[in-house]
């Protein structure tokens, strides 16, 4: 298998491809830096060149190379280049029941530890990124994902899958039910049965952001996922709620480094 190129080139890159339900992202940046947000799915990552560093869980975590990050869904966290000298990565984004069935495992795990250094991990990582970033068959990357997921569960410490309390539950499927629009802040409360300065307070500290920022994602997240099913980035831009181009790309890029236009050419032709 080829190595990953670490040459110096374009200061900043995001390169996605998506293979077996799975998106992969080669990524090089000095001076971008990712708005704090959060996934859905898994995140599983190896820092390639330079020092990678990221709040995360309240700590200002970092990777050097061959360090693998390790974000659980719905773990928020930013990013940026530790120095002048950028960064080069790969990033694995694992839908929990792929990554569920791809390990044996039974239930959602999280990761007490956002970055570890561990050479079979990142070795299997990068050889599924550099399978799909090359656009090699099924068949091969499935068996690279099985090898990265079953390393990857079994690395580290783990700790059972997040249980926010009711009314944070409650709130969250509120806040996805419509794209459209956001409820209002007095409805969740109303709802939830709290305090406007309480309910936030909660909201935060259980997931790590605040409710519009949870809602802003879940946007984003919905705009991904229409792009990968290939509806053009103008309808989804209307689907989700977004009022103009302009001001979808601004959010989107703070979260994936490039525009919804790029992200879906990148992409290619999706079957509808």
């Amino acid at each position: 298998m080829r190595a990953f190129a670490a040459e110096r080139g374009p200061t900043e890159r995001f390169v996605y491809r998506r293979s077996v339900g799975v998106t992969v992202l080669s990524a090089r940046m000095t001076e971008f830096s990712y708005k704090r947000h959060a996934h859905e799915e898994y995140a599983l990552g190896v820092t390639l060149r330079g020092l990678q560093q990221y709040h995360c869980g309240g700590v200002l975590c970092s990777s050097r190379p061959g360090g693998v990050m390790l974000f659980s869904p719905e773990q928020a966290h930013d990013g940026a280049a530790g120095d002048r000298e950028g960064i080069d990565y790969v990033m694995l984004y694992v839908p929990a029941p792929v990554f569920a069935e791809a390990a044996g495992l039974r239930d959602t795990l999280r990761f007490s530890e956002s970055v570890i250094y561990d050479r079979r991990a990142a070795s299997a990582l990068r050889a599924f990124a550099r399978a799909a970033l090359d656009g090699r068959d099924e068949a091969f990357c499935t068996e690279l994902l099985l090898a990265a997921a079953r390393v990857v569960a079994r690395t580290g410490d783990r700790s059972p899958g997040l249980s926010h309390g009711p009314a944070v539950r409650r709130a969250q499927e509120m806040l996805r039910h419509d794209m459209g629009a956001a409820p209002r802040l007095d409805d969740l409360c109303r709802e939830v049965g709290l305090s406007k300065f309480h309910f936030i307070r909660l909201f935060q500290r259980a997931t790590g952001v605040t409710p519009y920022q949870y809602f802003l994602g879940c946007r984003l997240e919905r705009v991904k996922e229409l792009l990968e099913r290939g509806e053009d980035a103008y309808s989804a831009m209307l689907d989700c709620g977004f009022y103009d181009l302009s001001h979808l790309n601004r959010h989107f890029k703070a979260v994936y480094g490039t525009t919804p236009l790029e992200y879906a050419r990148q992409l290619g032709p999706r079957p509808r």
